[in-house]
């Protein structure tokens, strides 16, 4: 893959934001606003969320503030494209799941002015907070970045250190 290509984070982006989009559509037209269905019960319910905040409705009711926050998003990761893809696969995944799950919730925040979640669980007595292949998307590409880039930057900042010595 040439430095710096859109093509193949698009694709993936393209097929998260598809997926997401499909996946909220289904929960829409299936339960109704506030319904939940066991899955595994105790463990794991499709419910049908209107969140019209951030991860946990962090600013809720800011709807306007979160899309111009996600369009600045995606401008940023265009432009520093470059900067950030540096030929491998992995960056590839990382920037196409960032891509399609910030366009995820966008489309939502857009059209409905609220993004629809639908996975529910629970572990024992903590209840996590409902959310979609979008917010999942995201989540998976920082994981990435902080499995595969965080060690790199120690490894470059303790060569600097050593070379300052």
């Amino acid at each position: 893959m040439r430095n710096g290509s859109v093509m193949p984070v698009f694709g993936l982006g393209l097929a998260v934001l598809l997926l997401d989009q499909l996946a909220k559509q289904s929960v829409r037209a299936t339960l109704s606003v506030g319904e939940s269905r066991p899955v595994l019960p105790g463990f794991f319910d499709l419910v049908y969320v209107r969140n019209d905040g951030a991860a946990w409705n962090l600013l809720g009711g800011h709807g306007v503030v979160l899309t111009g926050i996600s369009v600045a998003a995606l401008i940023a990761l265009f432009l520093f494209r470059r900067a950030i893809l540096d030929g491998s696969r992995a960056k590839v995944v990382f920037m196409g799941l960032l891509v399609g799950g910030i366009a995820g919730n966008l489309v939502d925040r857009i059209r409905f002015g609220w993004v629809t979640d639908f996975l529910d669980f629970r572990f024992g007595s903590y209840h996590y907070p409902a959310f979609n292949v979008a917010d999942s998307a995201i989540c998976l590409a920082v994981a990435l970045y902080l499995v595969l880039d965080l060690p790199a930057v120690r490894r470059k900042r303790a060569r600097r250190d050593d070379a300052a010595e």
